[in-house]
């Protein structure tokens, strides 16, 4: 394979996609809490700061879960940070680092990276790797929902085609 020629791979199955979707679900999960605490540390520096009060709750979590003003911009901001992280290692390499741990790669079906507002679209439809499922009843082409709907695959990468790609 030349630099100039893309690589064939085959289709990832379910198990190995199911592999990778553990440990993606391990670390956004760690990526949601780390902007929670960071979260939560801003909202309490303006707390301290005296922008407002406890809003008539004892503890200072109370205040946020209670206080819609305070809780849903919390939770859109965790949100983003768990879609910015499969946005850009969809993005920058096909990989997301439970992908490359499972020599995965995602990418358009010519082989191209994804830009940014296919990989926006395929978190939808991906409905926390339920998607996934549809590879289970379609073991002939093995695209799941996602992949129908935004036109991409998940393929299997050599050993060789997996090395050194972060």
């Amino acid at each position: 394979m030349t630099d100039n020629t893309p690589a064939t791979f085959p289709r990832a199955g379910f198990r190995r996609r199911f592999g990778s979707w553990i440990y993606d679900f391990l670390l956004s999960f760690s990526v949601y809490m780390v902007a929670g605490a960071v979260s939560f540390l801003l909202i309490y520096l303006g707390h301290y700061m005296g922008l407002y009060g406890m809003q008539g709750e004892q503890h200072f979590s109370d205040t946020i879960a209670n206080t819609a003003w305070l809780k849903w911009p919390n939770e859109l901001w965790k949100m983003a940070w768990v879609v910015f992280f499969f946005v850009y290692f969809w993005t920058k390499n096909g990989q997301t680092l439970g992908m490359r741990a499972w020599r995965l790669r995602l990418q358009n079906l010519d082989g191209s990276l994804l830009s940014k507002t296919t990989a926006l679209k395929r978190l939808v439809p991906t409905l926390l790797g339920l998607g996934n499922i549809l590879v289970i009843v379609d073991r002939k082409n093995k695209l799941s929902l996602q992949d129908r709907l935004t036109k991409t695959e998940v393929v299997v990468l050599s050993l060789d085609a997996n090395r050194g790609r972060l």
